[in-house]
């Protein structure tokens, strides 16, 4: 199972939606970490565990960018959904913030 955690690969205190606005930003996560360790899982047919906890705070538009944008960037709503596990002991309903978020997008790339 291939890792990724937000707090400690990325940053213990996540901002905005894209970096114009501000520090680490749903948008850089995702271009700098998340789809490089994504397509690591395809291409491994493996799964990615993707640790939400030891953040100050995760945002809906961080969240949002950063796993929506998946699918606005023209990755697989299903796919995805087969490789993510994700860990979220300290705010479990991230978890649900981020599925939703992936639906959303999916729905409307149609």
């Amino acid at each position: 199972m291939i890792q990724l955690s937000i707090a400690n690969d990325f940053s213990k205190t996540p901002g905005v939606r894209y970096p114009e606005e501000g520090e680490f930003s749903g948008q850089q996560f995702r271009e700098e970490f998340l789809k490089p360790k994504v397509d690591e899982a395809i291409s491994n047919n493996d799964e990615l565990e993707i640790d939400l906890d030891g953040t100050s705070g995760l945002g809906p538009s961080f969240l949002e960018e950063a796993f929506g944008g998946l699918i606005r960037g023209g990755y697989d709503y299903d796919q995805l959904m087969s490789i993510f596990v994700f860990k979220s002991d300290e705010v479990p309903y991230y978890v649900d913030d981020i599925k939703k978020y992936l639906k959303e997008a999916s729905y409307a790339q149609g």
